[in-house]
């Protein structure tokens, strides 16, 4: 059982967002609150797996103490005009990034994936993180990796996890079908995969892509 602490501003969201999940067998809602100074509390008093938090209540304060709880896993819940910075977000220890009016099944299944130690980013939300990357080929780092990844490759492995074949990344980033296949046999061989299914599975858990 996976168990949900939401915390919005309103009693209307909080109460929306409980909708979404409370039918879910596999997810418990535990508790909903506007009111970040209750955290510490709920998690003394509760088993936290996962916090759904609306973007406009985080601080750097209440950020630090969220991340600090390891078994944690947060959602951030972002609105089309505030500002943040994605990438940010992931390295203090964030697990998603949602639009605020994202489906029901979408959050069911971020619950999931993040309670499962994935990492989950909305297409919403994908475009703002291709942005911050740079537009040189310097390497993305990562400490897990042999060799890392560079921008582009990044963006092969992103479009890999949706499923795309070598012909529609191709087009989708206005390159070759010789150089996706460059840029997959690359990708495989600084991930140590033999699979497109292990190479999104691989680069999910070390945060380079989202789902």
């Amino acid at each position: 059982m996976i168990r949900v602490l939401i915390v919005a501003r309103s009693l209307i969201m909080q109460a929306g967002l409980e909708a979404m999940l409370i039918h879910e067998p596999t997810i418990q809602v535990v508790g909903r609150t506007a009111d970040l100074t209750t955290l510490e509390q709920f998690f003394r008093s509760q088993q936290i797996d996962v916090v759904v938090l609306e973007f406009a209540l985080l601080t750097d304060t209440n950020l630090e103490m969220l991340t600090s709880q390891e078994e944690v896993a947060i959602a951030l819940l972002v609105s089309p005009t505030e500002a943040y910075s994605a990438i940010a977000l992931l390295r203090s220890g964030v697990r998603a990034i949602l639009p605020l009016d994202i489906t029901t099944d979408e959050m069911i299944l971020t619950v999931e994936a993040i309670a499962a130690g994935l990492v989950v980013l909305h297409p919403d939300v994908s475009d703002i993180l291709l942005q911050e990357l740079p537009e040189s080929n310097e390497p993305v780092q990562s400490e897990a990796l042999d060799a890392p990844l560079t921008p582009r490759e990044v963006e092969v492995l992103q479009l890999m996890a949706t499923g795309l074949g070598n012909k529609a990344i191709a087009r989708q980033l206005n390159i070759s079908e010789h150089t996706v296949k460059f840029h997959i046999s690359s990708i495989f061989s600084k991930l140590n995969a033999s699979s497109r299914t292990e190479a999104v599975t691989l680069g999910m858990r070390q945060g380079l892509i989202f789902i």
